[in-house]
């Protein structure tokens, strides 16, 4: 796929943060986008009034992830109104939610982007492209500790890139390429408050072993850029490198 222009893409849990900068960007390049949100309304109408009073073209569907008859909903909205599905990019995740109970990272991070990608595959066309969101610190977790408050939400981040990434044969028999995009966390979303309130220190920790953080709209840019670089199906994107990640892990 060498542009965006006219293909539809799906992008969970983009109503606010890397979702709703990553939306913006390939809206901006003319896709078709579609703005997936669970619970809060608003923002996700804010970003679809911003796309278009800019000349794109997007529309906000509700729907969880984790539910499949919502999930269902948000292929058959982006059907109903593009005529298809050309990329999914899997941004949703979550688990630091206490209230949510301790099986939920799991169930989002692992099983909801699993079934999701099941549903896209029904949809995606010869050429499609599948782009799993996450972070250093769940995709290096098996070579390198995180912090104790993070510890399962990264190893269920990781266990869900596992899955995915094992449905790069099946994905390839359909013509359609998977990528993961990495970051060291990033300035400016909901995860990186929640875990320096966790544990105070943790963002000027990372910051000082990274030499540079990320911010919201830099992470999305690397995202839109991976759409549709011309990579392996598979291939792993360590956005702004990750040398102490790297040696740590040895490699």
């Amino acid at each position: 796929m060498s542009s965006v222009a006219g293909k539809t893409v799906i992008i969970t849990g983009s109503s606010r943060g890397v979702g709703a900068d990553t939306a913006k960007i390939l809206a901006s390049q003319g896709a078709n986008v579609v703005i997936n949100y669970r619970q809060k309304a608003p923002r996700a109408t804010k970003v679809v009034k911003e796309i278009t009073e800019a000349g794109g073209r997007a529309i906000a569907v509700q729907a969880d992830i984790t539910d499949p008859e919502s999930r269902g909903g948000l292929f058959r909205a982006a059907q109903d109104e593009f005529g298809g599905v050309d990329v999914l990019i899997l941004n949703a995740s979550g688990g630091m939610e206490t209230e949510l109970g301790g099986g939920h990272a799991l169930k989002l991070n692992r099983d909801a982007q699993n079934d999701t990608l099941t549903e896209a595959l029904e949809l995606l066309p010869r050429g499609g492209r599948v782009v799993f969101v996450t972070s250093h610190q769940a995709h290096f977790i098996n070579e390198v500790e995180t912090m104790p408050e993070y510890e399962a939400v990264a190893r269920s981040k990781r266990a869900g890139e596992d899955t995915l990434t094992a449905r790069v044969p099946e994905m390839a028999e359909k013509g359609v390429s998977f990528v993961v995009v990495s970051a060291d966390m990033i300035e400016g979303t909901v995860t990186a408050p929640l875990l320096n309130r966790a544990r105070p220190g943790a963002l000027d920790e990372r910051r000082a072993a990274a030499g540079k953080l990320y911010t919201v709209n830099e992470f999305a840019q690397e995202i839109a850029k991976m759409v549709t670089a011309d990579v392996e199906s598979g291939h792993v994107e360590l956005v702004g490198g990750a040398e102490d990640f790297l040696a740590q892990a040895g490699k």
